[in-house]
Order: C-alpha cells, then sequence, then structure tokens
C-alpha cells in the first residue's frame, strides 16, 4: 500500500480535485458557452469597425506593387470616382514632377471661360498617390452583408483568441500535473510565436507575390486581371494566412514526437527527401501554380524541419552525456 501511495501525486498537484464524468461535461459546456459568448460579442465589435479591418486585408493589394519596376502613373479624379492608375512616359504626359517614377492624381474639373464651358486639369497636391488598379466587386445585392459577416467574423476569432483560450485552458489545466502544465506552456508559448512568424511572413511577402505572379498569369492569357471579387479575396487571403501559421506548427509536432521518444535524429535525418517533397506539394496546395511561391512557402518549412533535426540530435547527445555520466558516478 505505501508503494502504491509513492506514486499518486500529492494534493493540488494536478490542479484541482477529481470529479465525476458527467461533472467534467458540466464544466465543458460552461467553458464552450463562454467561448461563444466571447466571440459574439467580438463579432459584434468587428462589425462596426469591419472597414478597417477589410483595409488590413487590403494592405497585401497595395504591397504588391513594390516589387513592380519603378513606373511613372496618372491616376485621374471626377468628383470622387477615380480613373487609373495608368502607366504614363514622360514623352507621353508632359505635366509629371520631376523623379525617377512619380504618381500623381489630376482632378477633372470644369471652368466657364466666356461663353463655352471648358474642361480643366489640374494637379492635386493632396492627392493619394497609393492608388491601385486593383478594384474588389461585389456582383450581387447579398454580397456586400455576406462579406462584412466574413470579415467580422475572421476578425473576432483573432480579437477574441486570447479570451476562448483562457476559458479553454480553464477547462485543461486542473486535468494536467505540474511538469505537464509547464511543458504546455512551453509548447503554447512557442506555438504563437511560430504561428504569428507565419503569418507576417504571408502578410508582407508570400501573399504580395502570390497575388502578382496571379496577375501575370491573367496578363499572359490575355485575361483583364484587374477586378476580384471581395468575398472570394478575403477568403482566400484569411485561408493562405492562416495555412501559413498552421504550417509553422510542424516543428512543434515534431519536436515534441522527439521528446516522448517516438522519434529520433536518424530518423528525421532519413525522411528529410520525403518532408521536402512534401513541403514542396503543401507550398502548390495553398499557393498560385507559379513557382516562385511555391518556393517561398516550402523553404521555410524545410529551413524549420533542419532545425528540428538538428535539435533532436542535440537533445540525444545530452542524454547520452547525462547517462554516461550517471553510469561513472
Amino acid at each position: 500500500m505505501a508503494d502504491s501511495l509513492d506514486v499518486i501525486p500529492p494534493e493540488g498537484a494536478a490542479g484541482g480535485p477529481r470529479k465525476s464524468f458527467l461533472e467534467h461535461l458540466e464544466d465543458l459546456r460552461l467553458a464552450l458557452l463562454k467561448c461563444v459568448v466571447v466571440i459574439f460579442v467580438a463579432l459584434v465589435v468587428c462589425l462596426f469597425t469591419v472597414d478597417k479591418i477589410a483595409l488590413v486585408l487590403e494592405y497585401p493589394i497595395r504591397r504588391m506593387h513594390l516589387l513592380d519596376k519603378p513606373q511613372p502613373t496618372v491616376t485621374f479624379q471626377l468628383g470622387s470616382v477615380r480613373f487609373g492608375p495608368y502607366d504614363v512616359t514622360r514623352d507621353q504626359f508632359s505635366g509629371l514632377p520631376p523623379g525617377e517614377a512619380p504618381h500623381v492624381v489630376f482632378k477633372l474639373g470644369m471652368a466657364k471661360i466666356g461663353e463655352e464651358q471648358v474642361a480643366t486639369l489640374k494637379l492635386d497636391p493632396q492627392g493619394d498617390p497609393g492608388a491601385t488598379r486593383i478594384k474588389l466587386r461585389n456582383l450581387n445585392p447579398a454580397e456586400g452583408f455576406m462579406v462584412a459577416f466574413h470579415i467580422a467574423l475572421y476578425g473576432s476569432l483573432v480579437v477574441s483568441a486570447p479570451f476562448w483560450l483562457y476559458f479553454v485552458g480553464q477547462f485543461i489545466l486542473p486535468a494536467l500535473h505540474v511538469r505537464e502544465r509547464k511543458f504546455l506552456f512551453t509548447w503554447l508559448g512557442w506555438g504563437v510565436f511560430l504561428f504569428m512568424l507565419g503569418v507576417a511572413m504571408t502578410y508582407f511577402v508570400l501573399l504580395p507575390l502570390a497575388l502578382r505572379a496571379s496577375i501575370e498569369y491573367s496578363t499572359l492569357l490575355g485575361f483583364d486581371a484587374y477586378e476580384w471579387r471581395a468575398d472570394e479575396y478575403v477568403s482566400f487571403t484569411c485561408k493562405f494566412l492562416v495555412g501559413m501559421g498552421l504550417g509553422f506548427q510542424f516543428p512543434l509536432v515534431v519536436l515534441t514526437l522527439v521528446k516522448l521518444g517516438i522519434l529520433h535524429y536518424h530518423q528525421l535525418a532519413h525522411f528529410r527527401r520525403h518532408v521536402w517533397v512534401g513541403a514542396f506539394i503543401v507550398g502548390a496546395i495553398l499557393t498560385t501554380p507559379e513557382v516562385i511561391t511555391q518556393v517561398a512557402m516550402a523553404v521555410p518549412l524545410c529551413l524549420l524541419y533542419e532545425v528540428c533535426i538538428w535539435l533532436a540530435w542535440f537533445w540525444e547527445r545530452k542524454k547520452r552525456r547525462e547517462d554516461a555520466a550517471a553510469a561513472t558516478a
């Protein structure tokens, strides 16, 4: 009996009292209810700020034009309606200000000279030079509401993430021992870091590359590529960002299996070629069907796998040294 008691963790080490199956179900129901409530509140808040969130999602479109070669552009504005920007040369348009690739906005207007109305063209010094040719369109009456709802839903999941993660943790942590909690917090911290790293790299680098590649392919085929459905763009952008963030969790899965003793350094090194092929397949699925974005997505995943191999080698080497020291002690 004494030996059996020794393996039972001290009171409080598991984080809380023992509960019956029905009590656990009740705790799960309350945790899920709290998650739903906080996501709903965040959804309502995001619906009131959906225009700001839409600007965040449209940023890769504006950044995409940084990949273009410097080229002067001209935009014409009539009231609140804009036409352009259009690529021009100084030979075609002599009214360009100095600089390698100026982006200017001209206001169209009317002026009365004598008995005649004459069209005027005036340089707008306050004009926004960051205009883009890409136009996001809603093609039916209900689509505007659906796009706003989808944007707000994606935003609410992000904004409320700290809260629903906390509620889920309240349900899970009491069942874990102190050592398991430490491992969970370490895993969660690295998981959040890698997820945000994957999202940031996709947002600032991969997504503009993919959008530019899409336009180039459409132009090559002779199609107009400057009008996109807003709903499809939002869906593509959010899935791309989330998919890359989840892809960056791959090292955590591999290293967890190494810690559990399921995988070893030699096995990871043996499957290196298979993982590289799989990374390029994932890149082909999640990005546009062109080489640049596929390579840009696959290479980070391959590098992360190489880091896993080196960490597994280091851990195994450290364990062998500890075992050898314990044997000679």
